[in-house]
């Protein structure tokens, strides 16, 4: 298990269960970024990474 596995493991057993919207994650995103922009490569990554998800082209 790397470090950085121990938020993900919490943000399941906290919130695992809910539902959210593209919409609400891209929010809560950019405020996480507005709050810590040295962390603006990595999140901008993620977004990608997510929006491109099911792009057969990238493979």
């Amino acid at each position: 298990m790397y470090f950085t596995d121990r938020g993900i493991e919490e943000l399941q057993s906290r919130r695992g269960e809910e539902e959210v919207s593209f919409d609400w994650l891209a929010d809560r995103l950019q405020e996480f970024v507005d709050l810590n922009p040295e962390f603006e490569v990595p999140v901008e990554r993620l977004a990608t990474w997510l929006a491109r998800l099911d792009d057969e082209d990238d493979e």
